[in-house]
């Protein structure tokens, strides 16, 4: 016997479902309220939850991910009186089993739960999967458990996955996740950036050439496709993959095989795909910039990351986390953190998300030096301002105030690239300040923090007329 509950706020439906559960010879239980639906899910395990949309205290398509989340993992059905695309397709995929009209008839409602509990009955006679490696990743909220359950399938299968989302949400790291649980996690793990690839080497890079195909191949090269025989394959920022060579790369992903530049013999290379964009791809295939047959076959996965502002739950846990890993790396005693540190991060919307989160955490690490605790004062100055505008938006006498002391307008604004040059320059000012301050002076340390050469970093401290021993 299951046990199914209802989360509906017309006791008509609730009286007409329970009624076709009990007929089934489950168990039902009815509540009127989001809230209470939420609450019964914390405390009572459920295998199948009927879930209305438009509640008087939510929504349940947001409510969703966290229903999902529940220690029983329950199947949702969502059911509504106003259906439409857009919310099917939200609610598919943020994982509902199903999503059906109130008008549906009772044979349709009764299919969809028994295949539910049929599909439910099924997963849990699978053998229980080893927990998931997930270095980087770091949460619990229920979006991004939903991501985790999601890259647990993909780890298992062998087929092509695309991630998506916005910048910095950490698709490369889902992709080295899904590599590292997968099979292939004895083969290598190929990262091809093709936003950063040079248009007339693309070819070259992914597929490697022969000596003398062009002008400069002094030696024969293998390409990074081959690198990844055996292994995965990872293609970020697939978007930016020239039509050109879209059209030989499905070749590779059909027949696993392909051939260098130069008109050598054919190279065999069996990898797995993984591939991630913050671009519509459906909408490059519209515009014509993306092949469709293409897409149809790098996404038999998706993952859609969400962006950092919608996982506000873990950024604590974020935030402690990479406070922690850029102590170790950078050998400075571990940081305290003062609660209106954390109140100001949650006050920002992020994005730059997870990547701009690291970033900041350095600045703030960079300007405490060594100072034990971390404070609000130590964040950059745009984001605290940011944190005290949204406290003043929140006090209409504030907001008052704060206009009423707002300064005038200039009387004349600088050229555009005058402003822009003064603005580069205070950016590199404080950024090379931050960088001696967090690598405690040593210049060779903050020459690979920074990811430049010693000389080039000599050069910017001379033309900031930034003293140092070294110099």
């Amino acid at each position: 016997m299951a046990r199914i509950l209802i989360i509906d706020d017309d006791p008509s439906v609730g009286d007409v479902l329970s009624r076709v559960i009990r007929g089934m010879g489950h168990e039902s239980t009815h509540v009127l309220t989001l809230r209470q639906g939420i609450s019964q899910t914390r405390t009572e395990n459920y295998d199948v939850i009927f879930l209305d949309v438009y509640m008087p205290d939510g929504n349940g398509l947001e409510a969703l991910p966290e229903v999902k989340a529940a220690a029983s993992s329950p199947e949702v059905i969502i059911i509504t009186g106003q259906s439409d695309r857009n919310g099917a397709e939200l609610a598919i995929a943020n994982g509902a089993w199903g999503y059906i009209p109130k008008r549906s008839s009772i044979k349709e409602m009764n299919l969809a739960l028994t295949r539910a509990l049929q599909y439910r009955s099924e997963k849990q006679a699978q053998r229980p999967l080893t927990a998931l490696k997930r270095e980087g990743i770091v949460g619990r909220s229920p979006r991004l458990n939903h991501c985790l359950d999601l890259l647990a399938q993909a780890a298992a299968s062998e087929a092509p996955v695309l991630l998506t989302g916005e910048t910095g949400t950490g698709k490369e790291v889902f992709a080295r996740a899904i590599h590292e649980n997968s099979a292939r996690a004895g083969g290598e793990f190929v990262v091809v950036d093709c936003a950063a690839l040079p248009e007339n080497l693309v070819e070259s890079t992914l597929f490697g050439h022969d000596r003398g195909a062009f002008t400069g191949a002094d030696r024969a090269r293998i390409g990074l496709v081959k690198l990844a025989d055996g292994g995965s394959l990872f293609l970020d920022e697939v978007g930016e993959l020239p039509l050109s060579v879209q059209k030989n790369f499905l070749r590779v992903l059909q027949e696993s095989r392909f051939r260098p530049v130069g008109q050598g013999p054919e190279v065999e290379s069996r990898f797995r795909l993984i591939t991630a964009t913050n671009r519509n791809l459906e909408d490059m295939v519209r515009e014509g910039a993306f092949r469709q047959d293409l897409l149809f076959r790098i996404r038999s996965h998706v993952i859609e990351l969400s962006p950092l502002r919608d996982n506000l739950e873990d950024l604590k846990e974020l935030t402690l986390h990479y406070i922690a890993t850029l102590c170790e790396r950078y050998q400075i005693p571990t940081k305290g953190v003062s609660p209106d540190f954390f109140e100001a991060l949650a006050q920002y919307d992020w994005p730059g998300n997870v990547r701009e989160l690291i970033y900041t955490l350095e600045r703030a690490l960079a300007a405490a030096q060594g100072a034990p605790t971390l404070y609000a004062t130590h964040l950059p100055l745009s984001l605290r301002v940011r944190a005290a505008q949204t406290l003043a938006d929140e006090n209409p006498a504030a907001a008052i105030t704060r206009e009423n002391l707002s300064p005038a307008l200039p009387a004349a604004l600088p050229q555009l690239q005058q402003a822009r040059q003064a603005a580069v320059q205070a950016f590199e000012e404080q950024y090379l300040r931050d960088l001696l301050a967090l690598s405690q002076g040593n210049v060779k340390r903050a020459a690979q923090m920074a990811g430049v050469s010693r000389q080039h970093l000599h050069d910017l401290l001379k033309r900031h007329h930034i003293k140092h021993p070294e110099i």
